[in-house]
């Protein structure tokens, strides 16, 4: 898998990150979902174990592109 940085709003190059891939899809790097009620709602909707969740500021989606293409 290629990645292509999109950006970030981190002021010192750490977490979030957003990254295209070469598969049409999107790699977001943020900081680790770990509060239980949290979690207990991702599993109840279906989250499986090998899988996680992250937790990214709403101003990273502004890297995203409005269309891929």
């Amino acid at each position: 898998m290629k990645l292509s940085h999109l950006g970030s709003t981190s002021k010192n190059g750490g977490c979030p990150e957003l990254y295209a891939t070469d598969r049409g899809t999107y790699v977001v790097q943020g900081t680790k979902v770990t509060d239980p009620e949290a979690l207990a709602i991702l599993q109840e909707r279906g989250l499986p174990d090998h899988e996680t969740a992250v937790e990214i500021p709403a101003a990273l989606l502004n890297f995203a592109p409005k269309s891929q293409e």
